[in-house]
Parts: structure tokens; C-alpha cells; sequence
């Protein structure tokens, strides 16, 4: 299973369990984490805990922050 079909399989897990509008906020927040998180691998030129000789650099963990939307509140997780 590609990293896609599982982020795509808890979004829709996400919207049946809380039910349509309700999950909205959520269901984004799991998106756009989803896709910071390839970006910063493909921004290292490495996967999580992969070692190569083609990384590009490091990173060092993720940090909460919240992003207000008139949606609700989209928690995220920002790499640093």
C-alpha cells in the first residue's frame, strides 16, 4: 500500500466517523500535514530516518501550531 492510499483511507475514516462538515477542519489539517511532509522530503532528498549520500540536509522534528479558518481550527504539524 502507497503512502497515498493510507492518508486517503484516514480521510475518509475521518469524514464517516465525524460525519461531513464536522470533519472538515480535521480532514485538511490531516491533508495539508500530509502534504508539508512530502514536501520537506523531497525538500531533504530523503525519507524519515533514511540515510544516503544524496540527503540534503536534516530535520528536526515537527511543531504544533494552529491554523483559524472559518471552518473551525486546523491543527498542523510544522517541520523545523
Amino acid at each position: 500500500m502507497t503512502r497515498d492510499n493510507i492518508v486517503l483511507d484516514q480521510l475518509v475514516e475521518l469524514i464517516n466517523y465525524h460525519g461531513g462538515v464536522d470533519a472538515l477542519g480535521e480532514a485538511i489539517g490531516t491533508l495539508m500535514n500530509f502534504a508539508m511532509r512530502i514536501e520537506r522530503e523531497d525538500a531533504l532528498d530523503a525519507k524519515p530516518y533514511e540515510r544516503t549520500d544524496r540527503r540534503q540536509g536534516y530535520a528536526n522534528g515537527y511543531k504544533p501550531k494552529t491554523l483559524h479558518a472559518r471552518i473551525g481550527d486546523i491543527p498542523l504539524k510544522v517541520s523545523h
